[in-house]
This record gives C-alpha cells, sequence and structure tokens, in this order.
C-alpha cells in the first residue's frame, strides 16, 4: 500500500527563536500571523494529526485543521534540558552537549538519544497506514476532507503539525540515512516535507513554504 504523509513545521515562537532545547510555548502574534496566513495553501488530507505540544496546537488551529494529537510525534524528550537555551547547556555541560552531538546512542540529558528518537518516529511512520481511519480534514478551502475518494484503508493522506526534530527523524528513518544526518537537515517554520510510498520504501518531497503562492 502507497501511503502519503505530509509534515507541517509549526510557526516560530519563543522557544524556537531562542534556541531552546524542547522549549513549548505558544505562538507569538507574529508566528500566529503567519500561520493565519497560510491557512489556504494547507494540502488536503483524509486524517490531520499533530504533536502534543502547544506551538503544534496552536499551528494547526491557525491552519484551520480539525487535527487529533499524536503522541508518537511529541518533541525530542530532552530530560533536564528541557526548556534550557543551548548556548546555557553548553556552558555548563560541554562535554555532555559533545556526547549528545557526536554519539547518536548518547542520552546525557536523561532523556531520549537520536537514536531512540529516530526509532520511535520511524515505528509511527511505519505504520502510519494502518492508522489512517477516519476522516478529520481542515475547514472549508483549508485542505478540507475528502470521505467520498476513498477511506484510511486505501492509503488516503495524512498531514500532521509535527516538531521540526520529528521531522527530521521521520526523513532520516525513511530514506535510511545514518544517524548523524540528522544533524544536516534544517526544518524551516512553517514548510511542508512530504514522505510518498511505504516502510522500507519511502521518497522524499523536501520541504517547501507553506504559502499561498506553493500551492497544494
Amino acid at each position: 500500500m502507497t501511503v502519503r504523509v505530509m509534515l507541517i513545521s509549526p510557526a516560530m515562537n519563543a522557544a524556537l527563536r531562542e534556541a531552546r532545547f524542547a522549549g513549548d510555548s505558544p505562538l507569538d502574534a507574529s508566528g500566529l500571523r503567519q500561520a493565519r496566513s497560510a491557512a489556504g495553501a494547507v494540502p488536503a488530507a483524509d486524517r490531520c494529526l499533530r504533536g502534543p505540544s502547544l506551538r503544534c496546537a496552536a499551528t494547526a488551529d491557525a491552519l484551520g485543521l480539525r487535527s487529533d494529537p499524536e503522541p508518537a510525534l511529541r518533541d525530542w524528550e530532552m530530560g533536564r534540558w528541557s526548556g534550557a537555551r543551548l548556548t546555557e547547556v553548553s556552558a555548563d555541560e560541554p562535554d555532555g552537549v559533545t556526547a549528545w552531538l557526536t554519539d547518536p546512542s548518547a542520552a546525557p540529558h536523561g532523556g531520549e538519544s537520536l537514536l531512540e528518537l529516530c526509532a520511535r518516529v520511524g515505528a509511527w511512520l511505519d505504520s502510519s497506514h494502518g492508522r489512517q481511519h477516519g476522516s478529520h480534514g481542515s475547514d472549508g478551502s483549508h485542505g478540507s476532507h475528502r470521505s467520498d475518494e476513498g477511506h484510511a484503508g486505501d492509503g488516503g493522506p495524512v498531514l500532521a503539525v509535527a516538531e521540526p526534530a520529528v521531522i527530521r527523524a521521520a526523513t532520516v528513518h525513511a530514506l535510511e540515512l545514518p544517524p548523524q544526518a540528522f544533524w544536516r537537515l534544517d526544518v524551516a517554520p512553517l514548510t511542508v516535507t512530504e514522505l510518498s510510498g511505504r516502510s522500507g520504501r519511502w521518497n522524499l518531497r523536501c520541504g517547501r513554504p507553506l504559502s499561498p503562492e506553493s500551492g497544494n
């Protein structure tokens, strides 16, 4: 079965702007405006999901999506580093940060290692064909659901608002990249990364801006 999974990164907020580890906060005024202005460019999908963070929820709402929270799409678990800035942790625990950046199995913060993150997101991606049930699309012209064009079991597209780290992990898993490639992937706010195929054979459409000019 061929599956189409479209991953939208959340709009900018203070935690993303300040490079905080898994820092969660609502969208600021600028991010909210940008998400609302992009609502008309949201691709159509048979089911809409989102990560459980405040910024993913706020982005999904601003885009006009009726989305279900998906625990498997939660942000990278950073243990005691959660909420701290990278610069702060680098000053306090330089050896820990070095291990975190160079050893995919290391979890000096007490949370998830990079390998564990990729495994968790990869398991969700590979089982995504089994999760495509129901019809929870967006409202109006914002990618409305299409229950008359087939149902989840027929491989209808899934749309998910997910954290940048989750999207990077999904890309690493889908393309069978070495874990260190994670650090070479950039995911800008309000971009769409599309994966299509099935477990063991995914194709990638790299992130494109979610803007009215980009189309579906």
